[in-house]
C-alpha cells in the first residue's frame, strides 16, 4: 500500500514535558499544520507539552507508558517499532533519546541507518556541565556518524566537530527563533512589580543546573543597596529548596514564586530586567523571548549567550558568580536610560538574527526528504 502524501516524522524525546526543545517542536508543528504527520514518544511517559499543540494536527502518541531502564531492552524494542511503523524520518532530541539513535543504527559500521535520522542537540544536563563524559562521547561518535546533527549554538557546533568528531558536513547550525511581540513597550514603563519597585524576572525550570540559588544570593546583595523585586517563573524539583533559601536570606516579599505559567512570555512586559544564573546553557529560548520584548539581559557567560545578545548588552554577561551577577543587576537598576537603550538594541538583534520564520524555513529543509544523505 502506498504511503500517504504527508511524510511521517517520528520524534523521540526523553520527556515531552514543557521545555525548550519541546516548545520549539510545538511551534514548528503548529506552523506547518497538516503538512507533516507526527508521532511523538517520550521515554518517561510525560506528555505535558501536548497542550501546546493546536487542535487539528495529525499527531499520534503511540507509546503512552514510560520505557524500560535497560538500554538493550529499549534498543531491541525500538528497532522492532521502527521496522513496524516505517517513518519517513526519525528525529531524536538530546542525550535522553540516544537509545533511538542506537536502535536506528544498531551496527554503527553499516552503510545506512534503518531510517533517515536527524539528531537535535540543545545542551547538557548537570552531569556534563563541566566536561564531556567519555562514554557518551564515544556513543555519540559511533551512533551519530551517519546522522544529520542539528545544534542551536556555535559552542555545540564546535563540540560536535572537535569532541564527538562528527563529519562537519553533517553538523547543521540552526538558530532558535522566536516571534516578535506585536508592540514594543519601553523598558521603563509598565514594568514594575506589585509593590512599585523595579522588577527582575527569571523564567526557568527550577532544576539544579539552573542554579537559581545563585540568583537569590545575588539578589540579596542587590536589595541591600536598592529596592527591587525578583519574580521567578517556572516550577520543578528545586522549588521547595529555593523557597526555603529565600526565607533564610530574609528576602520576604521581595521575591515572588509564580510557578508554572503556560505562556510566560506574556509576563515579560512586567519585567525591567531579565536574569539567568544557569551553570549550563547553549541558546536559551527564554533569552531570545526577553530580547524580543526589549529587555536587557543579565546572565553568566555560558554557551552562546554572549554571542546572542546585542553588543550593547555584552558587558552585562558576567562571570558565573553571585557577586558579578549582583553588580550587573545594580548597574541596570540604577540607570533606566541604559535599560532602555540595551532593550531596544536586543529587540533589533532578535528581529534581525533570530526570527521564527527563518527557523521554520530551516526545519522545512531538514524535514524535506530531498535532504537525505547518500
Amino acid at each position: 500500500m502506498p504511503k500517504p502524501s504527508a511524510s511521517l516524522l517520528l520524534h523521540a524525546f526523553s520527556t515531552f514535558a514543557v521545555g525548550g526543545p519541546q516548545a520549539r517542536f510545538a511551534a514548528i508543528a503548529n506552523h506547518f499544520g497538516r503538512r507533516y504527520r507526527h508521532a511523538i514518544v517520550a521515554m518517561d511517559g510525560n506528555y505535558a507539552c501536548r497542550d501546546r499543540l493546536e487542535p487539528g494536527l495529525d499527531i499520534d502518541f503511540p507509546l503512552g507508558a514510560p520505557m524500560k531502564s535497560s538500554v538493550l531492552s529499549n534498543v531491541l524494542f525500538i528497532r522492532r517499532f521502527l521496522q513496524r511503523t516505517n517513518p519517513d524520518l526519525l528525529v531524536t532530541y538530546n542525550w535522553g533519546a540516544i537509545d533511538w539513535a542506537m536502535a536506528n543504527a544498531i551496527n554503527p559500521m553499516m552503510p545506512r541507518p534503518l531510517v533517515r535520522h536527524i539528531h537535535a542537540e540543545d545542551g547538557f544536563g548537570p552531569e556534563e556541565k563541566d566536561r564531556q563524559l567519555m562514554r557518551r562521547v564515544m556513543i555519540r561518535r559511533l551512533y551519530l556518524r551517519r546522522s544529520t546533527v542539528v545544534v542551536p549554538s556555535q559552542t555545540l557546533r564546535r563540540i560536535a566537530r572537535e569532541v564527538w568528531r562528527l563529519d562537519p558536513e553533517r553538523i547543521l547550525y540552526v538558530a532558535n527563533g522566536v516571534p516578535l511581540p506585536t508592540a514594543s513597550t519601553p523598558c521603563d514603563q509598565s514594568r514594575v512589580a506589585a509593590n512599585g519597585t523595579p522588577c527582575i524576572g527569571a523564567v526557568a525550570g527550577l532544576r539544579p543546573e539552573k542554579n537559581l540559588g545563585r540568583l537569590l544570593r545575588a539578589f540579596r546583595r542587590v536589595i541591600d543597596k536598592i529596592e527591587a523585586t525578583l519574580v521567578l517563573v517556572g516550577d520543578g524539583p528545586d522549588r521547595a529548596n529555593l523557597e526555603r533559601l529565600g526565607c533564610e536570606l530574609g528576602l520576604g516579599r521581595s521575591v515572588r514564586f509564580f510557578g508554572h505559567i503556560e505562556e510566560p512570555q506574556k509576563l515579560y512586559p512586567t519585567f525591567d530586567i531579565f536574569a539567568l544564573s544557569s551553570d549550563t546553557e547553549q541558546m536559551p529560548i527564554t533569552v531570545l523571548e526577553a530580547m524580543a520584548s526589549s529587555l536587557p539581559i543579565v546572565a553568566p557567560d555560558v554557551g552562546d549567550i554572549r554571542l546572542v545578545v546585542a553588543p550593547e548588552n555584552q558587558p552585562l554577561i558576567t562571570s558565573n558568580n553571585e557577586e558579578a551577577l549582583a553588580e550587573a543587576l545594580l548597574r541596570l537598576l540604577d540607570d533606566a536610560g541604559l535599560r532602555r537603550r540595551i532593550g531596544i538594541a536586543n529587540r533589533l538583534r532578535a528581529s534581525r538574527d533570530f526570527s521564527q520564520d527563518a527557523m521554520f524555513q530551516a526545519y522545512q529543509r531538514l524535514f524535506d526528504p530531498a535532504r537525505q544523505h547518500a
